[in-house]
């Protein structure tokens, strides 16, 4: 559960996420229309949604991974269509299910990775250490990735999102099918790390919105439909009920 202190942290006015009428159509079918929001610096902000809503599509749009149909993405200020090289550098982007090599152990994923960024010497080594410990990959550190728990391998697959110092971190349910002491280890982590970055979150768990963010966003169909305070949202009447009434089909 996040503290008070955490919870109240006062983001700044800096736009550090900007979806600016995100639109993705394949044929006649919008996975995603006209989606605008902004995410402060400072801030984490859950981004909630059924399956199928159009959360996964948003964030990566919002990466420059998808190109959108219509509209703009901004990393940190940099148009993601036509500056990504640089929007990448401010951005760490942990998908659903990331794409891990299992071959590897965490040691030789995050020296590919580092290598790949150019990372060399000692800032390489110093950067790894970094992550290892932010991510608690000590005991794992030269494991086959093949091997690891499912836990351990978001954790892989954070560190990895870690390893250049991004200001922006984009995470698609980083804590999908973990049991809850793994679930209280991710959220944690990922409470440390919003005192020093903007966050915005994907998650199908409630409890983790309540514990974490004092920000929600709900997408249901391809279209923004809440973009407010946690506890307005909820209105006594809890977040399970709240969501339902905003993205329940009609039978």
């Amino acid at each position: 559960m996040a503290t008070p202190e955490q919870k109240q942290k006062s983001p700044t006015e800096a736009p550090m996420i900007e979806a600016v009428g995100l639109s993705k159509f394949y044929g006649i079918f919008a996975a995603a229309r006209d989606v605008s929001f902004t995410v402060n610096e400072g801030e984490l902000v859950a981004f909630l949604g059924p399956n199928g809503a159009g959360k996964s599509t948003t964030m990566k749009m919002l990466t420059g991974y998808l190109s959108p149909s219509q509209g703009t993405a901004r990393i940190a200020g940099c148009n993601m269509q036509d500056d990504r090289l640089a929007g990448s550098e401010k951005l760490g982007y942990l998908p659903e299910s990331g794409p891990l090599y299992p071959d590897m152990t965490p040691s030789s994923m995050l020296n590919f990775f580092a290598e790949a960024r150019g990372m060399r010497g000692g800032h390489r080594k110093a950067r790894i250490e970094a992550v290892v410990d932010i991510c608690s990959l000590h005991s794992v550190f030269h494991k086959p990735i093949s091997k690891l728990s499912k836990g351990y391998k978001q954790r892989v697959g954070l560190a990895q999102s870690l390893l250049h110092e991004p200001d922006v971190l984009i995470l698609d349910e980083p804590t999908s099918g973990l049991d809850p002491n793994q679930i209280r280890d991710v959220r944690s982590t990922l409470l440390k790390l919003s005192e020093t970055k903007t966050i915005l979150l994907s998650t199908h768990i409630l409890q983790e919105v309540e514990a974490m963010a004092n920000r929600v966003i709900v997408i249901n169909e391809g279209r923004k439909v809440y973009d407010g305070d946690v506890k307005d949202l909820d209105q006594g009447r809890g977040l399970t009920e709240a969501f339902h009434d905003l993205t329940a089909s009609e039978a």
